[in-house]
């Protein structure tokens, strides 16, 4: 039976582990800097603005999602962004994919969220498979751009 629930503090080692399993199936394992107590600051600190639900199957951990919430103006209504999405290769079609995004469904609807987004790198067809089968709908004609921590600095100090 696959039981979803939100992480808590102590998970924040499990949650590493889960994003370096991810990054290594990605083939962006060298990429990671992420720590344990990183997580316990950004996760579970004072003022969160990221969250993540755990996936396990007969007590094992078996998969996670990472989240945070985001606005769409054309909406007027939050949404929900999926960072991370991660089954153990061991878990995969036992339904805890499934699971992990009925239950973020249930966080939207709580949240009165008008969409959940993210991106699937483009070589990933077991995932691009499953999201079809989700009924998702794939949105071919946004380009993903992004402004990592050197550009950052460098912007801001312009």
């Amino acid at each position: 039976m696959v039981l979803i629930r939100s992480a808590v503090k102590s998970d924040a080692q499990t949650i590493v582990e889960l994003i370096k399993g991810l990054a290594e199936y990605e083939k962006l394992a060298d990429e990671v800097e992420v720590t344990a107590s990183r997580i316990e600051q950004t996760l579970f600190g004072d003022s969160p603005r990221a969250f993540a639900l755990i996936a396990e199957v007969d007590g094992e951990t078996a998969g996670f999602m990472l989240y945070f919430f985001n606005y769409s103006t054309f909406l007027g209504k939050h949404g929900i962004y999926l960072e991370d999405f991660y089954v153990k290769p061991e878990y995969r079609s036992q339904k805890v994919g499934f699971e992990l995004f009925k239950a973020l469904a249930k966080v939207a609807i709580a949240n009165d969220c008008g969409r959940i987004d993210w991106s699937v790198l483009d070589w990933n067809q077991l995932a691009i498979d499953f999201y079809q089968r989700l009924k998702a709908n794939e949105q071919t004609e946004w380009l993903g751009y992004r402004l990592e921590e050197p550009q950052i600095r460098s912007l801001s100090q312009l």
